[in-house]
């Protein structure tokens, strides 16, 4: 399926209106080497040549800086969001993939999927402060609100691991489904999901007792189990809506987060890996990694508008408004 951008404004559609920051889709393109930067009414603005194999992206909180992990570098680079250029690289372990800040934003903590750790650097040194083991090829990393935990998953161990920030070790591991990717934490701090792609299922996990309180498959309607390969996900500020993106089934489950009830499938492209929404929650962009395009799905309606060509395999989406 693809949309072109004539069908859209046929349709009559606008543009979301952004209120701040550039209203600037960034887009990492891990085969690519580069960032493409799409305007709001997404058209190409530039393409930013990174390190090669640029993964997770994160802007700092005032949305001066993205940060881009590129694998088979092994680096973060730093890209001014004014510019358009990358400015600066942070020197990691072996194959960083996924990373987030400390809440203060004087850490990141990586993944490093080749040496089964996590980092922890210094943002103002740039220097490696600590390394904490984890299962084999960890990948989501996420704080807990209160910042007390950080937790990795383990793609091999069919782990997530707890690692208590104060200490720098893992203090409890919790068995989920095969092959873990990707996390969410609801607003409220309550609850962690965990994307288990190879097992078709969602673990979520009450993150105030560390244990298992629920195990969720998502499988649209002509699709069987093994098709469906959970991994993106993004929630509504408000955690009363959340996103999935389910891989090989090329759709996003649109869920309340509540009742766990699918509100709605939605058709996007081939392999659907990454998900954002805009912070009017009005748009959700995906990222398909394999047609090499993005779907833009309208959230009042659960559907899709656009699918729109970007370059080669799509990694991770994040939209600067």
């Amino acid at each position: 399926m693809r949309f072109f951008l004539t069908v859209l404004i046929g349709l009559g559609l606008a543009w979301p209106a952004f209120a701040k920051g550039t209203g600037l889709i960034f887009v990492s393109l891990e085969r690519g080497n580069e960032v493409v930067v799409l305007n709001p009414d997404l058209s190409v603005k530039t393409r930013i040549e990174t390190s090669r194999r640029p993964r997770d992206m994160q802007f700092n909180a005032a949305r001066t800086l993205l940060f881009v992990a590129c694998g088979d570098d092994d680096v973060i680079d730093v890209i001014d969001v004014a510019t358009l250029e990358v400015v600066d690289s942070i020197p990691t372990g072996p194959s960083p993939e996924i990373f987030v800040f400390s809440p203060d934003e004087t850490q990141i903590f990586v993944s490093n999927e080749e040496d089964s750790t996590m980092e922890v650097i210094d943002v103002a040194t740039k220097t490696v402060t600590d390394r904490v083991a984890t299962g084999a090829e960890p990948e989501g990393v996420i704080n807990s609100v209160d910042g007390k935990y950080v937790f990795v998953t383990s793609e091999v161990a069919d782990m997530v691991h707890v690692i208590d920030r104060a200490k720098a070790a893992v203090v409890k591991n919790l068995i989920v489904g095969t092959r873990p990717r990707r996390f969410v934490v609801t607003p409220d701090g309550a609850e962690l999901w965990v994307s288990d792609e190879l097992s078709s299922e969602v673990h979520v996990i009450d993150i105030a007792t560390l244990t298992i309180k629920d195990n969720l498959t998502f499988v649209p309607p002509g699709f069987r189990p093994e098709d469906v390969t959970p991994v993106g996900m993004a929630i509504t500020q408000d955690g009363a809506k959340l996103l999935i993106t389910l891989g090989r089934a090329n759709h996003v489950a649109i869920i309340d987060a509540k009742s766990r009830e699918v509100l709605q499938y939605v058709l996007v492209g081939s392999r659907a890996w990454d998900v954002d929404l805009t912070s009017d929650e009005k748009t959700a962009y995906v990222a398909n990694g394999l047609s090499d395009d993005i779907t833009v799905i309208d959230m009042a309606t659960m559907t899709p508008v656009l699918s729109l060509p970007v370059g080669r395999t799509p990694h991770s989406i994040r939209v600067d408004d």
